[in-house]
């Protein structure tokens, strides 16, 4: 009699329930939170190593699933992209498809402190050389093979003081490699890490990216992108250096966003972040 009175009473006690009284938070709103804790001040690009070793983790246990991905439907896009031909319509959709920019962005959260997104690249999909200026950012490849290539400037002092932004300036090559899911978060930094990289896609794959600050051409984090030619093609002046290091060096040019590339928005469909 005490056992089924005392089962009776718990719940209504709220001690036990047969739901989830206090459902554990999704993996994406522990990420949210970890990065609100992280990027605590805009005025901090840089947080302590401690802090971002923390937020790495974290996305390190990130998977498809709990961003609501699932990499089986992108074995084959058929030219449509990744979300199919249902986001395209009318007479013309399957020219249009055809032709469809082959980057998706998902917009997961963006306030004046950090940023969260996907990019989600059909096989031989390109993202240029860009830069993150000011910004801390980290990128976690959540399936399939990308080739990664990155620089930083071999002279970082310059770069906003440089009165001429559009003249060829050197960089020193950070990364070179085909990355494979699973494989360990990266971090880059406003100076160091390979603050200018370029994304291939190898394979169907997708990448969420925490950016902090986030891009913003009120504050001056406007994104810049760059056109690449070998260190041994150009004259090197005013740049010396030694013989045996400028295998790893090429120069940098800004150029306009390329026509050819675009990024096309698709509703973002995983477990929703409560700010």
């Amino acid at each position: 009699m005490l056992q089924a009175f005392l089962a009776a009473l718990l719940p209504v006690l709220g001690l036990f329930s047969d739901t989830e009284e206090f459902p554990m938070p999704s993996a994406v709103q522990n990420l949210y939170e970890v990065c609100n804790e992280t990027f605590s001040s805009s005025a901090v690009p840089v947080p302590p190593q401690r802090a971002i070793q923390r937020l790495r983790s974290v996305l390190d246990t990130i998977k498809p699933v709990d961003v609501g991905l699932n990499e089986d439907v992108f074995e084959n896009d058929h030219g449509y992209g990744f979300f199919g031909p249902s986001l395209w319509r009318g007479r013309h959709s399957r020219i249009v498809a055809r032709w469809a920019a082959p980057v998706t962005y998902l917009h997961l959260y963006e306030c004046d402190r950090f940023s969260i997104g996907i990019f989600c690249l059909p096989a031989s999909a390109v993202i240029p050389f860009h830069n993150h200026p000011g910004m801390t950012v980290l990128s976690k490849l959540l399936f399939g093979s990308m080739y990664i290539k990155a620089y930083d400037w071999v002279d970082p002092i310059n770069t906003e003081t440089n009165s001429n932004p559009s003249q060829l300036r050197l960089a020193r090559l950070e990364v070179d490699n085909v990355f494979t899911s699973p494989c360990d978060t990266s971090v880059l930094y406003p100076t160091s890490g390979g603050n200018i990289h370029s994304f291939r896609a190898v394979t169907s794959c997708a990448v969420l990216d925490v950016l902090g600050p986030p891009y913003s051409d009120i504050e001056g984090r406007n994104c810049t992108y760059y056109s690449e030619y070998p260190y041994s093609s150009l004259p090197d002046d005013g740049n010396t250096i030694p013989d045996d290091d400028d295998q790893g060096c090429a120069w940098l040019e800004e150029i306009k966003r390329p026509d050819e590339f675009i990024v096309r928005g698709a509703p973002y469909k995983g477990p929703q972040i409560e700010a």
